[in-house]
């Protein structure tokens, strides 16, 4: 007598788990993809024809040639050398000389006790630039000029928002300040900053004179006659 084949039950138990675990794969792949989208994407971007939203950079004059600079306003060494470089390129913007691009970045938030005083005070220079670009470099140097120590709180959005008003921003830019609306664009654009020759990172200031990177422990003298105007004019 033949025995009729056994029919194989479907085993729905088995099923429903692999789907179950399909969907915890695809809910934490997709997590992953919102966390890091959100930790790349730049957010709200600067409305200004003085802001290069790919680069980050604001544009200061009007010249041919670039000098780009990649600050953090809570670095000492930035305001080292906005005081020995600063004038110089002043006057290479006012004769048309150069175009110089500004790049507010953040490397140095762990230094400010959890405020994030980088990230806020470069937010706050893209701030005073949508409100009106030709702010920018006294917004730099009054920054400068109040520079917290690294490892304490930095200044407060108070603060910083009347310093912009102390050179000629709005209530538009205070509250842009207040708001932290470019927080996110700060991060993204750090990112941009090129690594010096022979440094195995971002470091603060990073300059480009025409577009070359300069390293600044053999191209910084404190000379800005032989770093930057020659180099122009080479």
């Amino acid at each position: 007598m033949m025995m009729a084949a056994v029919r194989k039950s479907t085993n729905w138990f088995a099923i429903a788990v692999t789907a179950a675990a399909l969907v915890v794969v695809l809910i934490v792949a997709g997590v992953v993809w919102f966390a890091n989208s959100q930790a790349t994407s730049p957010g709200t971007l600067p409305e200004s024809s003085a802001v290069n939203t790919e680069t980050g950079a604001i544009a200061v004059g009007s010249g041919e040639k670039t000098v780009d600079t990649y600050i953090d306003f809570m670095c000492p060494v930035c305001n080292q050398f906005e005081q020995a470089y600063g004038p110089t390129l002043d006057e290479l913007v006012a004769s048309d000389e150069i175009t110089l691009n500004i790049h507010p970045i953040s490397i140095l938030d762990r230094a400010s006790q959890g405020t994030e005083y980088s990230t806020r005070s470069a937010s706050a220079a893209y701030c005073v630039a949508v409100d009106d670009a030709a702010n920018v470099p006294a917004f730099v140097k009054a920054l400068y000029a109040q520079q917290p120590s690294e490892n304490t709180a930095g200044l407060d959005d108070a603060t910083l928002a009347s310093v912009a008003t102390s050179v000629g921003a709005s209530d538009a830019a205070t509250s842009c300040i207040s708001d932290g609306t470019y927080t996110r664009f700060v991060t993204a654009m750090t990112q941009n900053t090129p690594v010096q020759p022979g440094s195995g990172g971002i470091a603060t200031p990073t300059i480009a004179v025409d577009g070359t990177v300069l390293a600044n422990q053999t191209d910084l003298t404190g000379d800005p006659q032989k770093d930057i105007v020659d180099r122009l004019n080479g």
